[in-house]
C-alpha cells in the first residue's frame, strides 16, 4: 500500500515548512528512518524521514516550496503500484499560508523567537507557542533533555549521498555542508561516528590532509553578501524565512492583545564586575559574563517568587514549581530562545558553559526542540551593542520578560558623596493579567540584591 510523505511538525511551533532540500529520487529505494529532505523551520533546518519502506514513486513538493503541515510531498510505494489518486488528489503547495489562516497550535508552548531586538545570549533568543483564542490549552512545558527526543519526527539518523563504489556514506548536515564549502567528496571520507556516520571532525580531518585541496576550493567559493543588499535596480525583495514569520505572528500576538507594563531600575554592578575578575584571572575555564550572572540572579529570584514564574493560560494561571530561564540569542534569521533548566539550582559557572554551548547551536541552528521549549521566564540582553536600556517583548504565555542594558561608569551620590561606579540599567516587561505592580516590584528588589551581592549567588 502506498504512503504518503507529509510535511510534518518538526517543532512544537511549526505550521508550515520550507523543503530546502530533497535527499531522495523519484525511482530510489528507501527503508523506514532513511532521510528524505531537509525541510526548514520556523526554528531550524531539521531532516524528513521514510515511514515506510519502498521506492519514491513521485516527488510533488519542489525544492523551495513552503507547505502547511499536513502538506502531501511525495509518495512511497511499490514499483508497480498505482498511485494516480493519490497524486491527482495532492493540491500544488502555497507560498505561504497567511497568517489569518494558519491553525492554532494549542498544545504546544515553546520559547520562540520573541520579536524583540536582537540580544547578546550567551552574550546574546524566543520560541511562541502559535496564537491562540480566547481560552487556550497548553501542555506542562517539556522536561529537559534526557537524552532522547520526544519528538519522533526529528530525526538524528544521518544522510544518506550515494559513494562512488555505490554504497552510502551517512553524514551529519553540519558535515554535509562543511564539506560544501570546503570542497571535500563525502565519498573519500571515512566516518568515525556510530555507523560510519561522517561527522564535522572527519571533514576537519580531511581538510588537514588536503590542504591544497581544501583551499583551491575556498578561493572558489563566493563570497556572500548581505542579502538585503542589491546593486541592481531600486529594490530587491527576499522571501521570508520561516522563522521570520514566526517572528511577526508573535509580534502581533504579543504587543497587541497582553496588558503589558513596565519597570525600570539600575543596578550597581560593581561586585558582580569584580567577582567577574577575579575569576578570570583564575583561567577561561572560570569565565562568566554579565549576562551568566543575571541568568543565576534571576533564577534565585523566580524561586522566592512563585507568582511571577508564572504562564497566563486563558481561564487559569499556571504557576510552576521548577525555574526555566530562556536566553535571546541572535541568529542571522531573527530571534531564537534555548533555555536552561533548573536554572535556580546549577552554579554560575555550570549556567556560563550552557549558556555558551547553547548560544553556539543556535547560531548554527542546531537546537533540537527540547533545547528550545517550556521556558517560565526569559532574559533578553543587548549590552554588547552599547545599548543603556530597552524594553523587550513577552514572550506569551510567559508572564514576563527582563531586558539587560549595558553596564557602564557613571558618577552616582552615595552616602552624600559623588563616586563612579559600574552602573546597568535593566527593565522589566510585565503582564498585568498575572503580575500586579507590587508583585512586579518585589521580584525585581530580589533580582537587584543577588545581582549586587553575588557571593549569595555561590552558597
Amino acid at each position: 500500500m502506498a504512503t504518503k510523505v507529509v510535511m510534518e511538525a518538526l517543532s512544537p511551533t511549526m505550521e508550515e515548512g520550507r523543503l530546502v532540500k530533497w535527499l531522495k529520487n523519484e525511482g530510489d529505494a528507501v527503508k523506514t528512518g532513511d532521510v528524505l529532505a531537509e525541510v526548514e523551520t520556523d526554528k531550524a533546518v531539521m531532516e524528513l524521514v521514510a515511514r515506510a519502506d519502498g521506492i519514491i514513486r513521485k516527488r510533488i513538493a519542489n525544492e523551495g516550496d513552503s507547505s502547511p503541515v499536513g502538506t502531501l510531498l511525495a509518495v512511497i510505494g511499490t514499483a508497480d503500484e498505482n498511485i494516480d489518486a493519490l497524486v491527482a488528489a495532492a493540491k500544488p503547495a502555497p507560498a505561504a499560508a497567511p497568517a489569518a489562516a494558519l491553525a492554532p497550535d494549542a498544545a504546544a508552548q515553546a520559547n520562540a523567537p520573541a520579536p524583540e531586538p536582537a540580544s547578546q545570549g550567551a552574550e546574546a533568543p524566543q520560541q511562541p507557542p502559535a496564537q491562540r483564542t480566547p481560552a487556550p490549552t497548553m501542555v506542562q512545558p517539556p522536561l529537559p533533555p534526557s537524552g532522547s527526543s520526544g519528538f519522533g519526527v526529528v530525526s538524528s539518523l544521518a544522510a544518506s549521498t550515494s559513494a562512488g563504489d555505490g554504497k552510502r556514506s551517512r553524514s551529519s548536515p553540519l558535515a554535509r555542508r562543511l564539506a560544501s564549502e570546503r570542497g571535500i567528496e563525502l565519498s573519500q571520507v571515512r566516518g568515525s561516528g556510530p555507523g560510519g556516520r561522517i561527522v564535522k571532525k572527519d571533514i576537519e580531518s580531511a581538510v588537514k590532509s588536503a590542504p591544497a585541496a581544501a583551499a583551491k576550493a575556498s578561493a572558489a567559493a563566493p563570497k556572500k553578501t548581505p542579502r538585503f543588499i542589491t546593486r541592481d535596480g531600486d529594490f530587491q525583495d527576499v522571501p521570508n524565512t520561516q522563522i521570520r514569520k514566526t517572528i511577526a505572528r508573535r509580534l502581533a500576538e504579543s504587543i497587541g492583545p497582553i496588558p503589558t507594563y513596565y519597570l525600570t531600575a539600575e543596578f550597581d554592578a560593581g561586585r558582580a564586575a569584580d567577582m567577574r575578575a577575579q575569576l578570570k584571572e583564575l583561567g577561561d575555564d572560570y569565565k562568566v559574563s554579565f549576562n551568566d550572572i543575571v541568568i543565576k540572579a534571576v533564577a534565585m529570584a523566580l524561586s522566592e517568587h512563585p507568582e511571577v514564574n508564572a504562564w497566563w493560560m486563558g481561564d487559569h494561571i499556571r504557576y510552576f514549581n521548577r525555574v526555566h530561564v530562556a536566553m535571546a540569542v541572535a541568529i542571522p534569521d531573527g530571534l531564537i530562545t534555548p533555555v536552561i533548566f533548573d536554572a535556580d539550582k546549577k552554579g554560575i559557572g555550570q549556567i556560563a558553559a550552557e549558556a555558551k554551548d547553547l548560544a553556539e547551536k543556535a547560531r548554527q541552528r542546531k537546537l533540537t526542540p527540547e533545547q528550545y521549549s517550556g521556558s517560565t521566564f526569559s532574559v533578553s540582553n543587548l549590552g554588547m551593542f552599547g545599548i543603556d536600556q530597552f524594553t523587550a517583548i513577552i514572550n506569551p504565555p510567559e508572564a514576563g520578560i527582563l531586558a539587560i542594558g549595558g553596564v557602564e561608569a557613571k558618577p552616582v551620590v552615595i552616602d552624600g558623596e559623588i563616586v563612579v561606579r559600574q552602573r546597568m540599567r535593566v527593565t522589566m516587561s510585565c503582564d498585568h493579567r498575572v503580575i500586579d505592580g507590587a508583585t512586579g516590584s518585589k521580584f525585581l528588589q530580589t533580582v537587584k540584591r543577588f545581582f549586587e551581592n553575588p557571593l549569595l549567588l555561590v552558597i
